[in-house]
């Protein structure tokens, strides 16, 4: 039987935003994860559209998942870590395949979480983790939003721990969070949530 507060379907994929201060927190939490974590992870990190990035290399010297630049018609798979490429929104469209887009910025924004949020919500529904890091701005809290409209599960980093708080804080303000948390907890409570949810 599935506890009533429960998804009827375990988690499919976890969605993280993240802009400054980001790479630091992101390589504490994706490096907290075990190889057989499960599900996908696709996060945006703003990055400097004008240069390379080896955001990826960086953070995948510290993690045991695999973490890579997401392409454009990827399909994902699990425990492995999908980044945004600068310069390019990422969406989620049905059967888990990702796009890439060099669509309008948002809010001054590509790649956007928000847009991320808000096509993981569309594609997964109640099968979401979303997760909002540190950062400037407020991007990942509409996106958030539309998360938990959809019965998905919206974590964010305590402003103890955030180096930048204003995108955690931005994403409190819409009263559309279920778990505010210190950095070091977040890995651990997404954890559980994956496993408990597998109702199979």
């Amino acid at each position: 039987m599935t506890p009533d507060h429960l998804s009827p379907e375990r988690y499919e994929i976890v969605a993280i935003a993240s802009s400054a201060g980001g790479v630091t927190a992101l390589r504490d939490l994706l490096g907290a994860f075990p190889a057989d974590f499960g599900v996908p992870i696709v996060a945006v990190q703003h990055l400097d559209r004008r240069h390379r990035t080896v955001v990826a290399q960086v953070l995948g010297r510290n993690s045991a998942l695999l973490v890579k630049l997401a392409e454009d018609q990827e399909v994902i798979k699990p425990s492995v870590v999908y980044m945004a490429p600068p310069d390019y929104h990422v969406l989620l469209a049905a059967g888990g395949v990702l796009t890439l887009s060099q669509s309008e910025l948002v809010h001054f924004l590509r790649p956007s979480a928000d847009l991320l949020f808000e096509s993981v919500a569309a594609v997964y529904g109640p099968r979401v983790i979303a997760c909002v890091l540190t950062g400037t701005g407020n991007d990942g809290a509409m996106g958030g939003s539309a998360v938990k409209s959809r019965g998905g599960t919206v974590v964010v980093e305590a402003r103890a721990t955030a180096e930048f708080p204003g995108m955690p804080r931005a994403a409190v303000a819409t009263g559309n969070v279920d778990f505010v948390l210190a950095l070091e907890e977040i890995a651990p409570v997404i954890l559980g949530l994956v496993n408990t949810e597998d109702h199979s």
